[in-house]
């Protein structure tokens, strides 16, 4: 089998956007747009499934639709798994990058078309298309640069606040043209976003200097003949999990929830025992992966409370919180945009911070640590919220508060996760490291949807408690582990302390 080369090294001297490569400003405007569609959609999804169908929704049951919005958000990281073999093996970072575009952008035409059917088409394309998409833009990012290009984490920075802009504006003008024309108005403009997205990315190609274009590894002739197969031995095995589910589930959409949460599930474990196996892992590095995986069952707990922002707390904005604030009509849609605008503004500040408390505490450990506590402490202050406020009579910094401080959260996890994964990634699977870290969102949200439709009937506030109470008690068992994890990290080629 023999390995591709890029087809274009990358140029030190372009410098033709803000001192970085001309092609950052291509990607910048494609990401922009595409989370922009991302998150439009997202922002109005639940509303749409609950929503009765005379005001244009699906009329599902709200547990139901709470499940499937973290179902989705499952299926989004499941899927880029696949988006990175594409790319890795079968059309380059580039093109996978641009079929998925075109995949979400025909998922988005389809939620437009007020009709049931088109709608689950469109919110399985969506998501399809995103797991090609996410995986592969950021890597054509650091293409665009020598490894050992100083630019090289300032274009991420870069790169990375075009995501937050796209999250920031898309919940307002969704919320806008929801309330004029309806949830399908909403759809469109995601199409339309995700459509320029495209028209950036086929305009600016030359900008990337081929960066994308080839296949690190493609298949052999072999291999490629049997991937049909393959591939149809997939869609059989997840329908027979599908038909499995059935048997104890009295709605086909709550069997395909369980089918896609074993998955979600199930993979990342199959992950872990490979690498823990694999002969490819040295004595070493099989001890930075004993000391990553209680980081990442940490950060499964995150992420199951985390990205309820558009289930649970959907609602709460929807069904609790005041509806005007002096004469302002407040539309719940725009909380999704709190957090993406805490990020912007807060940053900054943490990015300084580890920059001077570099060497000393708080550790990688402790940061994970810190960020799971918080997520945990932000789970009961949901509880708090939903038993004390019924109607629509919650302050708007209620919600508001919650969020900021998951955004907190956020920032001493995620990109310290990041960091961790690559770190701790044995050499042999280090790209698949990367597929594991994008897994514990994906185990997250299948283990919300779970318990969402188990503690049905339950309320909201025991919902809350119960993921509280598994979160604090995982982020204690982390505190303590915190001494034993650093041993283990620390021929990691880390900085001592960090």
């Amino acid at each position: 089998m023999s390995v591709s080369t890029p087809t274009a090294a990358p140029s030190r001297s372009d410098r033709g956007f803000l001192g970085h490569p001309a092609g950052l400003s291509t990607l910048f405007v494609v990401e922009l747009w595409e989370r922009f569609s991302y998150y439009g959609m997202r922002a109005i999804l639940l509303y749409f499934l609950v929503d009765t169908t005379a005001n244009g929704g699906l009329g599902i049951a709200e547990a139901t639709g709470t499940s499937v919005v973290a179902i989705y958000g499952s299926a989004v990281y499941l899927l880029s798994v696949l988006g990175g073999y594409a790319a890795d093996r079968l059309v380059g970072a580039r093109r996978s990058t641009l079929y998925g575009g075109l995949v979400i952008m025909a998922g988005h035409l389809a939620l437009s078309v007020p009709a049931g059917a088109t709608a689950w088409l469109g919110i399985a394309l969506v998501a399809l298309g995103t797991g090609l998409l996410k995986p592969n833009i950021s890597a054509i990012v650091g293409r665009l640069y020598a490894p050992d290009d100083a630019r090289r984490d300032a274009g991420f920075s870069i790169f990375y606040m075009s995501i937050n802009l796209g999250a920031l504006f898309s919940p307002l003008v969704v919320a806008f043209l929801r309330d004029r024309w309806g949830y399908h108005a909403g759809f469109s403009a995601a199409a339309v976003g995700m459509g320029l997205a495209l028209v950036a990315f086929v305009l600016g190609r030359r900008t990337l200097r081929g960066a994308g274009d080839d296949v690190p590894n493609p298949l052999a002739d072999r291999e490629r003949r049997r991937l049909p197969l393959v591939a149809a031995g997939g869609v059989v095995a997840v329908a027979l999990l599908v038909l499995l589910a059935s048997t104890w589930r009295d709605s086909v959409l709550l069997a395909v929830v369980d089918a896609i949460s074993v998955l979600a599930i199930g993979t990342p474990v199959a992950y872990f025992v490979v690498m823990f196996r694999s002969r490819k892992v040295e004595a070493t590095e099989r001890t930075h992966l004993a000391a990553y995986l209680p980081l990442w069952v940490g950060a499964v707990l995150f992420w199951m409370i985390f990205e309820q922002a558009a289930g649970k707390m959907a609602l709460f904005a929807q069904e609790r919180t005041v509806t005007s604030v002096g004469g302002l009509e407040v539309d719940p849609e725009w909380f999704q945009s709190v957090n993406p605008l805490a990020i912007i503004a807060l940053a900054p500040l943490f990015a300084l911070l580890w920059v001077r408390r570099a060497g000393r505490f708080p550790s990688t450990p402790a940061k994970f640590a810190t960020g799971v506590t918080l997520i945990g402490a932000s789970a009961f202050a949901m509880a708090w919220a939903f038993g004390t406020y019924e109607g629509n009579t919650a302050p708007v910094y209620v919600l508001g508060g919650v969020f900021v401080l998951q955004t907190v959260a956020e920032l001493f996890l995620s990109p310290v996760g990041l960091s961790a994964t690559t770190r701790l990634a044995p050499t042999a699977f280090a790209s698949q490291a990367m597929a594991l870290w994008f897994l514990a969102t994906a185990a997250g949200q299948a283990l919300a949807a779970q318990l969402i439709t188990a503690m049905d009937g339950l309320g909201d506030s025991a919902y809350y408690v119960v993921n509280g109470v598994a979160t604090l008690a995982v982020a204690a068992v982390m505190w303590a582990l915190v001494p034993w994890i650093r041993r283990r990290m620390s021929s990691a080629e880390v900085v001592a302390g960090s």
